[in-house]
């Protein structure tokens, strides 16, 4: 899958833990062009999986966020985002930097997800979480077109995520 990415907009990795949101980020960006909800939470609290920090390392990342798009700077979010209500403060922020959106959806089944996220040597989520993720993703999607993403890809299996490809492209408002 071919992935075509504006120069100077806001991208928003989907998909529950475990899915290979972070993998696919370290793939394909910049390190300084990424914004980790998990980091920030180290950040604000020198603990990664510090759920308890997650409002303020989520304040955290909206302050960068807008930092970034202010200056023109491609933005990428690496959070769950499976909720509408999460993702409609991003593309505010998008939308008064007049910096185009895009959504790449990590549409991978429970059991895939609950396997890689089990393997992991730090911040395991539960399987319930990580079930309410994939739910949560599942009935958002529908939607995701009428949230003001001006791009969304949306891939389906680990094949899909492994060949992807990203091409960033000027962006001509």
């Amino acid at each position: 899958m071919l992935i075509k990415i504006p120069e100077r907009s806001l991208v928003l990795l989907i998909g529950a833990a475990g899915s290979g949101k972070s993998t696919f980020a370290r793939k394909h960006f910049k390190t300084t062009e990424i914004v980790s909800s998990d980091a920030l939470r180290g950040v604000v609290s020198d603990d990664e999986s510090d759920q308890t920090a997650s409002a303020d390392a989520f304040q955290l990342l909206r302050m960068i966020t807008g930092m970034r798009l202010r200056r023109g700077r491609l933005t990428v979010i690496d959070a769950t985002n499976v909720q509408r209500p999460a993702r409609k403060a991003l593309l505010a922020l998008a939308a008064q930097n007049s910096a185009p959106a895009t959504a790449i959806v990590f549409n991978l089944p429970a059991a895939v997800c609950l396997a890689r996220n089990q393997s992991r040597l730090t911040r395991p989520a539960s399987a319930e979480v990580v079930e309410k993720q994939v739910a949560d993703m599942l009935s958002s999607l529908p939607g995701l077109d009428e949230e003001g993403f001006q791009y969304a890809y949306v891939m389906d299996n680990t094949g899909d995520i492994d060949s992807a490809q990203v091409l960033r492209e000027t962006w001509n408002m």
